[in-house]
Order: C-alpha cells, then sequence, then structure tokens
C-alpha cells in the first residue's frame, strides 16, 4: 500500500500548491475571486489528503504486500484474491429507482417519488439478498 499512499501524498501536495494559485488567479481578475472552482479544489486537497493518511495509516499495520517488497516476485502475489460477484442486474434497477425519485422530486411529482421509493426498496432488497437465493446463492 506504500506505492498507493505515494501517489496519493504526491496528488494532495499538486492541490496544495495549485489551490492558492488558482484563486489568486482568479481573484485578479474583474469578476473576483471564482468561489466555485476555489472551493472545489480546496476539497480535492482534502479528499486526497484523506485518502493520504487512511492508506498510510493501514500501509504500517498491515504486512507488506509482493509488491511494495523490494524482493517482491510476481510468482509472491499468486493465489485467489477474493470473491468477485459474477453479473447482476440489481444496481441497474436500483439506479432506475433513483432515477425516478430525482426525477418525480425535480417536478414536484411526489406520487412519482413515492411509487420510486417503493421500488427502490424492493430494488434495495433484491441487490442485498442476491446471494442468498437463486443460481448465485451461498
Amino acid at each position: 500500500m506504500k506505492s498507493e499512499t505515494w501517489i496519493f501524498v504526491a496528488c494532495t501536495v499538486f492541490f496544495v500548491l495549485v489551490t492558492p494559485a488558482y484563486a489568486l488567479v482568479t481573484g485578479a481578475s474583474e469578476h473576483g475571486l471564482d468561489w466555485t472552482g476555489t472551493s472545489a479544489l480546496t476539497m480535492a486537497t482534502l479528499l486526497t489528503a484523506m485518502m493520504s493518511l487512511y492508506l498510510g495509516f493501514h500501509a504500517r499495520r498491515m504486512e507488506p504486500r509482493p509488491e511494495d517488497r523490494k524482493d517482491g516476485e510476481i510468482a509472491d502475489g499468486a493465489g485467489e484474491l477474493g470473491f468477485f460477484p459474477p453479473y447482476s442486474w440489481w444496481p441497474l434497477w436500483c439506479a432506475l429507482t433513483l432515477g425516478v425519485i430525482v426525477f418525480g422530486t425535480a417536478m414536484a411529482a411526489y406520487w412519482l417519488v413515492i411509487i420510486g421509493g417503493v421500488l427502490g426498496a424492493v430494488a434495495l432488497a433484491g441487490l442485498v439478498f442476491e446471494y442468498y437465493r437463486g443460481e448465485h446463492a451461498h
């Protein structure tokens, strides 16, 4: 994880340097400071700093992976990598019901929000419990 930590540290340093420069350049324009871009860059700085701290904290507590060691070989990383789920249609239905809810909210059609909420609850239950029944049951 140390390599990932250093990538995020480099991004954090970049954003720390770019954010005040952007604020200075846009503040010198005739329209004043661009608060949207400055706040977006500030949030990007904080997010990359958060990831740097998280990855750095966990990199110290776990044993080094083969790619983190100088003497690591490709064969050292062989073996089971984890569980990767097969195809699933449930994320599509969850996204569609969220789209119905957002559309209903934007159009002030609260009856559509209620329908989307009910269908969304069914879709979310299907997503959560898809490995408890059917073809991919464990």
